[in-house]
């Protein structure tokens, strides 16, 4: 089967919209209701975060959606059990993002084999180093179908972003800047950078995140990009206080995007 994420920069001409949310936040069993709220928002794409401890690239937003998943019980485990028959309903793409050492711990050819069970189309794993990944995962990620997502920022030079685009699958993820995630996007400061990497021409489409709070800034960002990334603002927008995940969740796709 393909790929369900090379599929949808094949088959669609609008931006795409892509949503992190943590696993376990703001409640532990809140992982399906969000995912389907989110498909039916026409969301196209969804990263699922694996709550970690010691998180290298996220801003407090983020760190404290992991801290509350984490006391709530969530593990890696227990989020495979509620994704077990996700694919009877969501259609959309589906990654799951995290770090390396929670994935080491349960065995990385059992991960492996349980995204494709469950229908994960691919990870995001801002520490696997591109030359480890390339020499004891790449193979094992391929032969279960699973896309491996890499980063860059704008302190990535032309010849590893070429090496990323030729060993990576699905999209490049763009960085915006050289900051933790959470902090609006300065697009004037960013333009220059998004340029250069459209510019480039790589085969692997380009998504942009870090900053995206708005139509304006995904508006902005996507000049130049397939689509952008929202994460910390989704967060905050699920935690707030006094209406249902339906109501804050179509209130927040409004917010990205005039029409969806």
């Amino acid at each position: 089967m393909e790929n369900r994420i090379t599929s949808l920069f094949q088959e669609t001409e609008d931006k795409v919209m892509s949503v992190y949310f943590t696993a376990g936040f703001p409640e532990l069993n809140d992982t399906m209701e969000i995912l389907t709220n989110l498909q039916d928002q026409g969301v196209g794409l969804v990263e699922i975060g694996i709550p970690f401890s010691d998180p290298l690239a996220d801003g407090e937003t983020i760190q404290q959606s992991s801290e509350v998943a984490l006391s709530n019980g969530m593990t890696l485990k227990f989020l495979f059990k509620q994704l077990k028959d996700v694919r009877s309903t969501i259609k959309i793409p589906l990654i799951l993002m995290g770090y390396l050492n929670p994935i080491m711990q349960y065995g990385v050819e059992q991960f492996c084999k349980d995204c494709k069970e469950v229908g994960i189309d691919g990870v995001i794993l801002p520490d696997l180093p591109l030359a480890e990944y390339v020499a004891d995962y790449k193979a094992l990620f391929d032969s279960y179908g699973i896309c491996n997502v890499c980063l860059i920022t704008p302190q990535t030079s032309e010849e590893r972003i070429r090496l990323i685009d030729e060993h990576s699958s699905g999209f490049i993820y763009v960085v915006s800047s050289a900051s933790t995630t959470g902090s609006k996007l300065d697009t004037s400061g960013q333009e220059g950078y998004f340029k250069r990497i459209e510019a480039m021409n790589l085969k692997n489409p380009l998504m942009i995140g870090f900053g995206i709070l708005d139509h304006e800034t995904f508006t902005n960002a996507t000049k130049h990009a397939n689509g952008a990334i929202i994460g910390s603002e989704f967060i905050r927008v699920v935690k707030e206080e006094g209406s249902s995940l339906a109501e804050k969740i179509e209130r927040f796709a409004n917010k990205i995007k005039v029409t969806i």
